[in-house]
């Protein structure tokens, strides 16, 4: 029995040696406190870590290994923690220090353990020094600090340079197109270029050769029985040149419209005069049998452009004569208000088909059912023109066989001419 004693003895003695070399080599500090939180035991690992020595903490108080602004909340921790003790670990989610005995501060991990012997109630705390781990993690969240830093300036940069990008590209569309605009001005006025040549080759060459043909004949006749003959080709050779002298002024229109050398420049018109005067120079021009019939209200004197308003009215008067048949009235309606002149040209001519009245006051365009009738293609333009050089609008209504209405607003610029800018 002697025996079994001292060979359990002898176990024991290695287990507590065993133990105690644990305790001793252990490469974390590791320290026992009472529940009252006085430290019973430190092992080598700690008095390193804290800078102690053999008993420089037994007897004191575990706050003496905690830096002085988290040492009174540490006291209500720890009692707390003794109420309800368990092993658990400590640092993970929150930043723990320790106090040397220099009174330099390291951070730490710590794991608790509480147990219970003959002698009372003790916490083994077991204390890991994660300087090396704190001052990595430093540089990590330095080194992604510095990543975010350089994404940020990155993202900035690809942003600007894709502004920049955009930027250029919007220009090389813009270029683009202005060079397709510019194409497109070119093809059109080759386009009318060529309009023009045809136009011009074809109005040119018929009053040129009624003018040949009728001063041929005229020779020919010189008796004065013969006078009514000589007299018909005179006017023949007249009306050619009217019509040479016409498309010539339509021509010279066009050209000083493109450059911009038309301006428009108000007077003070007596309307109803005026009128009156332009409707005897346009009924030289009526066929058989027509008349112009005239209407006029409001007031009678008006701020206008005379030579231009002279130009729409004449050319409309004209067109409104020559696309209607013998006999048939042409009516000239005018309503002058203080602020806007309403003018009304009406036929009962051959009309404008559907179709055409949306290109009618196109350069060189001439309605499908124009036929023989003689014409550029420019007046309706030109009228156009001049009405906007005059701030107005013009527009019409028309039906095939029954005849056509011309309608031009005009502003009464007085006020302008009043009060000029």
């Amino acid at each position: 029995m002697f025996s079994d004693i001292l060979i359990q003895t002898k176990a024991i003695s290695r287990h507590i040696e065993m133990l105690d070399a644990l305790f001793k080599h252990a490469t974390e500090g590791i320290v026992v406190v009472k529940k009252s939180g006085e430290i019973v035991m430190i092992n080598p690992k700690a008095k390193e870590l804290f800078g102690y020595t053999d008993q420089g903490l037994i007897g004191k108080q575990i706050e003496t290994l905690i830096p002085q602004r988290f040492a009174k909340n540490h006291v209500r921790y720890r009692d707390e923690y003794l109420q309800y003790p368990k092993a658990r670990s400590m640092g993970h989610s929150l930043d723990l220090f320790a106090k040397r005995s220099d009174g330099s501060e390291f951070p730490v991990e710590v794991s608790l353990s509480p147990f219970t012997t003959s002698d009372g109630e003790f916490v083994v705390s077991f204390i890991i020094d994660i300087t090396e781990r704190k001052n990595q993690e430093d540089k990590i969240k330095e080194a992604n600090l510095e990543i975010q830093n350089l994404n940020a300036e990155l993202e900035a940069r690809v942003e600007q340079r894709t502004r920049e990008l955009a930027k250029a590209v919007k220009k090389i569309e813009e270029s683009q197109q202005e060079v397709i605009r510019a194409l497109k001005k070119e093809k059109e006025l080759n386009t009318m270029k060529s309009q023009f040549v045809n136009i011009a080759s074809h109005e040119f060459r018929t009053p040129l050769a009624t003018i040949l043909s009728s001063a041929s004949l005229i020779g020919r006749y010189a008796t004065t029985e013969e006078q009514d003959k000589r007299q018909k080709h005179v006017d023949r050779i007249k009306s050619a040149v009217t019509n040479l002298t016409e498309i010539l002024n339509d021509f010279l229109s066009i050209g000083k419209l493109e450059e911009g050398r038309i301006q428009c420049v108000p007077v003070l018109v007596e309307l109803p005069y005026f009128c009156t005067n332009l409707i005897e120079q346009a009924q030289g021009l009526c066929k058989e049998g027509q008349k112009i019939h005239f209407s006029y209200s409001g007031t009678s004197q008006v701020w206008l452009d005379k030579q231009l308003l002279r130009n729409i009215l004449f050319n409309l008067l004209s067109n409104a004569i020559k696309y209607s048949e013998n006999s048939k009235p042409v009516f000239l309606n005018v309503l002058a208000q203080e602020e806007m002149i309403s003018i009304e040209i009406c036929d009962q001519g051959i009309g404008i088909p559907i179709a055409d009245q949306v290109h009618v006051f196109d350069r060189f365009y001439r309605a499908t059912n124009a036929g023989t009738v003689q014409g550029t293609g420019l007046g309706l333009n030109i009228v156009s023109s001049y009405v906007e050089l005059m701030g107005g609008s013009i527009s019409l209504s028309s039906e095939v066989g029954k005849g056509t209405k011309f309608y031009v607003n005009l502003p009464n610029m007085i006020l302008e001419t009043q009060n000029p800018e």
